[in-house]
């Protein structure tokens, strides 16, 4: 694979917006868990495009706009037209009144807390979330807009966030419109009580949680409407089961959990399954390699 050839795209709903099937997610380019450097920021996104990936997904969230920044000068210079970028809206960054100036974030990024989040799904809230992500990006446009974590602010995001964006994705400001959450029940009335294009579920379709299979995904099959998976290590334990500190849902991982993605790991091993490693051909004609 090279950098020259894209992997296979998927149509997002009835969108005109194709995406790669798989999907960089910026929230690590944030400095999530543990602090990144710009060096390894940059080098993930160049090896991400190297392996055919052209579409990316970040958010105000990740790192205080530090995800945007980051992807949005890695992204510089190369083929617009060539890859999607996706963004959410849902909060605000704001001067954060800190007594210190070596304050840290408390939302699980390593990074100084220089600014504060505020959670506004107002149409206005939105308008300028998508204007603030642009400067920060770099870009005079986005593809994809996805109402962030609305979990506790549901009459807000149906009666005004939502309407905002359908009004962008009318005027051509935004392509392809959704939501995304770490649950799925919001994110089925999402499905069937609005026109999204899209969903983006987190850690509830993996090995450890398959709860989206219940009703998000049959209620988006019926109304034509995609589903990106994400979170699909479940923030961590699934990834390295074994490593100290393993998360799940972005908090530290119960050992039942941890346990039970150590067996998911071992029966992976007894079939040869490595995740992000390729097996000899010769072993089984089809396919070439799998992912855990």
């Amino acid at each position: 694979m090279t950098g020259d050839t894209p992997l296979p795209r998927r149509r997002l709903g009835r969108s005109p917006v194709h995406v790669t099937e798989l999907t960089l997610g910026g929230a690590p380019l944030g400095s999530l868990f543990t602090e990144v450097t710009e060096g390894d920021a940059r080098a993930a996104v160049d090896a991400a495009w190297d392996g055919g990936i052209r579409a990316f997904d970040t958010a105000p969230h990740y790192g205080l706009g530090l995800s945007e920044r980051r992807l949005g000068a890695a992204l510089a210079g190369r083929p617009r037209d060539e890859y999607v970028l996706c963004t959410k809206v849902g909060r605000l960054l704001e001067p954060a009144a800190c007594d210190g100036k070596d304050a840290r974030d408390t939302e699980g990024f390593a990074i100084s807390a220089g600014l504060t989040r505020r959670f506004d799904y107002s149409a206005d809230g939105v308008r300028r979330s998508l204007e603030a992500s642009l400067e920060r990006l770099g870009l005079d446009r986005v593809d994809i807009a996805l109402i962030h974590d609305p979990d506790d602010h549901a009459e807000q995001a149906f009666r005004e966030a939502y309407p905002a964006l359908e009004r962008l994705r009318a005027e051509g400001t935004v392509r392809a419109i959704g939501a995304g959450m770490n649950q799925a029940a919001m994110l089925t009335r999402f499905v069937t009580d609005t026109d999204v294009d899209v969903v983006l579920v987190a850690g509830r379709y993996t090995l450890l949680d398959r709860g989206a299979a219940l009703d998000l995904l049959p209620a988006a099959r019926r109304r034509g409407v995609s589903v990106l998976a994400g979170g699909v290590f479940n923030s961590g334990v699934l990834a390295a089961p074994s490593s100290p500190g393993a998360t799940y849902d972005y908090h530290a991982a119960p050992p039942d959990l941890v346990a039970r993605a150590q067996r998911l790991a071992a029966t992976c091993a007894g079939f040869g399954c490595r995740c992000g490693r390729r097996r000899p051909a010769s072993r089984s004609p089809t396919p070439p390699w799998r992912a855990c």
